[in-house]
């Protein structure tokens, strides 16, 4: 799979699994189930100094079937570290100018945090690919609706408080996607490799997404 597919496949299929666990050890098993019920971007998150090791056993066991992406990534040292372990998405929660030009200098997609409209457009003109909205939870879904009036060029990702009731009023309000984290992927399912009820989750809220794309009927 090559780098520069991987925006188009975060837009078509608009859902991100954010992985943020203390044990990585189940990182191929746990993405098999995610790509199972449709989520096919997976962000394994540096809050986990294993998270290197998670990226490379999933990309290499999972080839073409999905996107592995690692998501806190501060600065452009633990971007670099994330694409030579085979990351082929960089996530940021908060505005890193040095990770966005190293990232785009190899033709990784990078997802930059933001906040504030001021935080938005600053990463969107240092080349981010998408902008990510954190802590969305904070304004919802009309927060982003208005953020897009005067900014409409802007691709948003809301992260933070996103669940399969509200991720189709996200998508409703102009985002390209959504990325979830607890709500899709909790420590206990894993911990007791329940994979059916990932996959579950990870179909419902595909469905939530697919449904809210959809023309709307007057």
């Amino acid at each position: 799979m090559t780098h520069d597919l991987s925006p188009a496949l975060i837009e078509r299929d608009g859902v991100i699994a954010v992985v943020r666990l203390n044990d990585l050890s189940k990182a191929v098993p746990l993405t098999e189930a995610l790509v199972a019920g449709g989520v096919r971007a997976v962000e394994f998150t540096f809050t986990n100094p294993t998270a290197g090791e998670a990226i490379a056993a999933a990309s290499a066991a999972l080839g073409p079937r999905a996107l592995i992406g690692a998501g806190s990534v501060l600065d452009a040292e633990t971007a670099r570290v994330a694409i030579l372990a085979g990351a082929t998405f960089v996530v940021t929660p908060t505005v890193s100018a040095s990770a966005i030009e190293l990232c785009n200098r190899y033709g990784v997609a990078t997802t930059i945090g933001a906040l504030t409209p001021t935080e938005i457009l600053t990463a969107w003109q240092a080349g981010a690919t998408y902008v990510k909205v954190f802590p969305a939870n904070l304004g919802g879904p009309r927060y982003l609706r208005d953020v897009l009036g005067p900014l409409p060029q802007l691709k948003l990702i809301p992260t933070g408080g996103v669940d399969v009731d509200n991720a189709g009023e996200f998508i409703r309000a102009g985002a390209v996607a959504v990325a979830l984290g607890s709500n899709l992927v909790d420590a206990r399912s894993v911990a007791t490799e329940d994979w059916e009820t990932i996959t579950a989750r990870a179909q419902a809220i595909v469905d939530a997404v697919a449904r809210a794309r959809r023309p709307q009927i007057a």
